[in-house]
């Protein structure tokens, strides 16, 4: 493998059994040891133990990227967006070959694969694929027309945002050697959204694993992953890794819940149903109806978050704040970014809009269909409210206490108020005194917190990738033939959970911007991507009307 992959800027290798993971470790050895190395070594493997889906595991050294995919290997690779290099098959378990063709959908030009323990149908339709064999190698050779790779880019970008969404896109850049220009209108970052004392991070749970629950459990994991790469909750990051505890809305909800655990596929260390009697003797207050204990979450100061990751940035990343409403222009095949006055801010190939509803100032995204949703979160000193040993949350969340402050929230509302308002806090404190079943709890409260703006899509799922062009889609039906800004990307839409949306989403972009294998499964992609609105806006329109 090693003659194959020198002279490569990168090489990806797929293995159908990561095992114990030695034979990846020897590989990733062998990278370090060669100094004809590619740039990039990406390894993608099918594991067992993990949760289903794909799983990015963050590495030490930025050259080096692995994925462990959890699903069957026909399943894995009709999901999997990669151009593969080098491929091995082994321990092949599964009856048939309907992997044949996927794989020969992802196998580069000359990509060399070794086998051990194939059948004879699986060896014939892997020929028939177009793979050369020789004894248990072969060379891939289809005369098929092949999607063109993506070249290597130019490594500048702009960013616009220092919330949660443009830290993590200045930093996955950054971390691929990308130099990085960040532009934000306040004066330092987190000012907006991410501004919150507290936000809460925790998985999804459905019964029926819908997009929503596997697009969380994927972000959830992988902020985990990268927040302890980073020094970890509690330590680099500001907040506390003390679980959360979600309680049944009522006894239909618990009776569902119960059933999903019942099903046995969540491990407990991601998450646990817990009945009253055990829910009361964690939490010391009422749980009547019981509730699902989430271990590994928490809650963390956003704006720490977004701190950590841009120390993370290092000398790639230039932050430009207090910059006010930013303009763009297309010049040859750069974008220039704009104060109001018309100085220039910066310039680059790429742009990544990560400014939540201010996007919307932009002619060039102001057809998104995405809206704001005001959120008032209360402040409570430590003794209006229950000492929590961990979050406690339903329908509002409340945290334990922080630097003596306890955060109660938080509302949704329609508006655009930015002002704290009484009927709010009243709001907030109703719910939390139902949370811990109290109802004297905080009665004398004064009305503190903070109101923030939730960017909000209609299926509430972020916008991820390249913005589409609406005024060119014409009668478009797929999301490929959808027309796209040259260089303009977004990563916006993150409603309430951009604390573990955010890391995930900026890897996902970072990744097709350098054409590297993509994190999650393309079904997920497809379902992130800002030109879905293309579509379902031109299916909208083809709907008759009914007298």
């Amino acid at each position: 493998m090693h003659d194959h992959w020198r002279g490569r800027e990168r090489y990806t290798v797929f293995d159908s059994d990561y095992g114990d993971g030695a034979a990846v470790r020897a590989l990733f050895d062998a990278w370090r040891a060669d100094p004809q190395r590619p740039a990039r070594l990406h390894v993608v493997a099918l594991a067992d133990g993990l949760m289903p889906g794909f799983h990015r595991i963050p590495q030490d050294e930025a050259g080096l990227s692995l994925d462990l995919l959890a699903a069957p290997l026909d399943a894995a690779l009709a999901q999997l967006s990669a151009s593969l290099d080098a491929i091995r098959l082994h321990r092949v378990s599964a009856p048939g070959a309907a992997f044949a063709r996927p794989l020969a959908r992802l196998a580069a030009l000359g990509a060399r694969l070794a086998t051990s323990g194939l059948d004879e149908e699986q060896r014939r339709a892997l020929q028939q694929q177009g793979f050369v064999f020789d004894g248990d190698q072969a060379v891939f050779a289809s005369r098929k027309p092949r999607l063109p790779a993506t070249p290597t880019p130019e490594r500048r970008a702009l960013v616009i945002g220092a919330g949660l969404a443009g830290s993590s896109a200045a930093w996955r850049l950054c971390a691929r050697g990308w130099q990085v220009t960040l532009l934000e209108r306040h004066p330092r970052p987190a000012m907006e959204a991410s501004g919150n004392l507290a936000g809460i991070f925790m998985p999804l749970l459905s019964r029926d694993d819908n997009i929503p629950t596997r697009l969380t459990r994927a972000a959830y994991l992988y902020a985990l992953r990268q927040w302890e790469q980073l020094g970890g909750v509690g330590r680099a990051i500001e907040g506390q890794a003390c679980g959360v505890l979600q309680l049944a809305r009522d006894p239909g909800h618990a009776a569902v819940s119960r059933a999903l655990a019942a099903e046995g596929t969540l491990p407990p260390a991601f998450a646990r149903w817990l009945e009253p009697g055990p829910a009361e003797a964690l939490l010391g207050l009422p749980a009547p109806d019981g509730g699902w204990l989430f271990p590994q979450g928490g809650w963390a100061r956003p704006g720490s978050v977004c701190e950590t990751m841009l120390a993370a940035c290092g000398a790639g990343l230039q932050q430009r704040f207090g910059v006010g409403s930013v303009s763009l222009e297309r010049a040859g095949e750069e974008w220039i970014a704009r104060r109001k006055d018309g100085a220039e801010l910066g310039r680059a190939p790429t742009v990544v809009l990560a400014n939540g509803a201010g996007a919307l100032q932009l002619p060039q995204a102001a057809a998104l269909p995405i809206s704001l949703l005001r959120g008032q979160v209360s402040h409570l000193d430590a003794g209006q409210a229950p000492a929590l040993p961990l979050v406690l949350c339903r329908e509002a969340y409340l945290t334990p206490a922080a630097n003596g402050i306890v955060c109660a929230g938080a509302t949704y509302d329609l508006d655009s108020d930015p002002q704290l308002r009484a009927a709010s806090h009243e709001e907030n404190l109703a719910r939390m005194r139902a949370l811990v079943s109290d109802p004297q709890a905080a009665l004398d409260a004064p009305l503190l917190g903070r109101v923030g703006f939730r960017c909000v899509a209609p299926d509430r799922l972020p916008l991820v990738g390249r913005l589409p062009d609406f005024a060119s889609a014409g009668s478009t039906e797929r999301l490929r033939d959808v027309p796209r800004h040259p260089g303009l990307h977004a990563l916006l839409g993150y409603a309430s959970r951009g604390l573990i949306w955010a890391p995930l989403a900026a890897e996902l972009l970072a990744a097709q911007l350098e054409g590297e294998p993509l994190p999650l499964e393309m079904n997920l992609v497809d379902a992130l991507d800002p030109a879905r609105f293309v579509l379902r806006a031109r299916r909208s329109s083809r709907v008759p009307l009914i007298d």
